[in-house]
């Protein structure tokens, strides 16, 4: 998806996002399978949340949006290790949270009066063994914080 990669860097395109792209993505739309409407559900947040464009027709961004929440969440061995240690400290760890943006936070915890997600991140946000992250961690790190109103943090 040309237009999601085009998110993940950030790079604005206006000439290729615009009426005709919609247009085409309307046509399309049975056509998409879940991880392509995925995808158009983060572009979507990008258009609309971070450059203040025009974004999908509302029937196709909820189209988008329940294809984005349909992955269902998988808890690690670590996640559960972490939960473990904010409760030990006298936190009180929400996990899988559902964010309005349509992101899941592996934790939400509240400290001194404000919500700070906390992901976990193990082996599968990076890519091969190295430290760069995946496109889909680099948009959700950059996505949550100003669409969802929380501070996020990494583990």
């Amino acid at each position: 998806n040309i237009a999601w990669a085009y998110a993940v860097a950030d790079i604005d395109a206006p000439p290729l996002f615009n009426d005709r792209f919609i247009n085409k993505c309307v046509e399309k739309k049975d056509g998409f399978v879940i991880k392509d409407l995925s995808q158009l559900h983060q572009w979507h947040l990008w258009q609309t949340k971070e450059k203040f464009n025009s974004g999908l027709p509302v029937d196709l961004q909820e189209r988008c949006f329940n294809a984005f929440i349909s992955d269902e969440p998988t808890v690690s061995k670590l996640q559960d290790d972490v939960v473990a240690q904010l409760s030990n400290i006298g936190l009180d760890p929400k996990e899988e949270v559902l964010m309005g943006s349509g992101y899941r936070i592996d934790v939400l915890v509240e400290v001194n009066g404000k919500t700070i997600g906390v992901e976990v991140d193990g082996p599968h946000h990076f890519i091969g063994k190295g430290r760069s992250p995946l496109a889909r961690t680099i948009l959700k790190r950059r996505q949550v914080p100003p669409i969802d109103g929380i501070e996020l943090v990494s583990v």
